[in-house]
């Protein structure tokens, strides 16, 4: 049994049925890397699709979905446990561990041993930092560094946080936990970049068609506000500005459209970045057929034993 297996790629690629397979065929279960399916009543928008998992009509076990409620701000360093307690359970089962996703962050974090820190709230700096309007705070959270998570500027609890966490780091640079060293065997599935666009738009097309603006309708109805559902990712995002009526609903196709190709290609280009520090990725033709994948990862596979 390896450490980990690992099948990552951007969006519309694939990916979690080439891994429920791989999973199947090798008596093993899945753990997430998406930062947004953690979240419950958000399967739509975030591409959350559980028959993805079934093979043959069974189910693969998979970890790491549907594990908070919308509105909390789960973050890496909770992944990066969370990831750990599925990690050994599955080890301890005897069964093999595949990591399958497409946020970059969490696979880096994993891959790449991220030290973090689960920092506490600092009262008398929060309350500093709220006098200040949002330019002067991004500048803040610049002074200690290149911002490396653009989320982070996207909202002022956000931009507090992260500046919560750099002057702690800052003070406490001892602090760090370590986060175990991972051998991974890694796999990505990639298309041509105008097959990667259509497939975009038909999966978005289809996600609209099953009630996707549903799903935001009904969140909007419980406790997230406008402001708080936009946070969670493109899909949210601009099918709340159709829902409380600022953009037409073709508006919305349109902008949403673009910005996943957009995505798509942020995507990638976070990947390459990992392999120039030092991931290895072993890179799958998309156009090939599931079988075609798995006979290439087991191949490299084999070859690694």
């Amino acid at each position: 049994m390896f450490q980990l297996i690992t099948i990552l790629g951007p969006t519309a690629t694939g990916k979690t049925k080439l891994a429920a397979k791989l999973a199947s065929l090798l008596n093993g279960e899945i753990i997430s890397a998406d930062s947004r399916q953690v979240y419950r009543g958000m399967d739509l928008g975030t591409g959350k699709d559980l028959n993805d998992f079934k093979v043959d009509g069974k189910r693969v076990p998979y970890h790491l979905i549907d594990i908070v409620a919308p509105g909390y701000e789960y973050n890496v360093f909770e992944f990066q446990q969370d990831f750990l307690k599925a990690l050994k359970s599955i080890s301890e089962r005897g069964n093999q561990p595949v990591f399958c996703g497409g946020s970059g962050m969490y696979l880096d974090a994993i891959l790449r041993h991220y030290k973090l820190n689960k920092v506490p709230e600092n009262k008398a700096l929060r309350n500093e930092l709220d006098e200040m309007p949002d330019e002067e705070l991004v500048t803040k959270l610049k002074s200690f560094g290149a911002i490396h998570n653009t989320s982070d500027t996207e909202s002022r609890n956000r931009l507090i946080r992260a500046i919560e966490i750099k002057a702690f780091e800052k003070k406490y640079p001892d602090a760090k936990q370590g986060l175990p060293k991972i051998n991974s065997i890694n796999f990505g599935i990639r298309f041509e970049r105008e097959i990667i666009r259509q497939r975009i738009t038909q999966r978005l097309k289809t996600r609209l068609g099953r009630g996707m603006v549903d799903e935001v309708r009904t969140l909007l109805e419980g406790d997230l506000s406008p402001e708080q559902l936009s946070f969670y990712g493109l899909e949210y995002k601009y099918l709340t500005l159709y829902v409380v009526g600022e953009i037409t609903y073709d508006e919305m196709f349109s902008k949403l459209n673009t910005a996943i190709h957009q995505f798509a290609k942020r995507q990638m280009t976070w990947f390459r970045r990992m392999e120039k520090k030092g991931v290895e990725i072993h890179w799958i033709d998309g156009k090939l057929t599931d079988d075609e994948k798995l006979a290439v990862i087991v191949g490299v596979l084999q070859g690694k034993e």
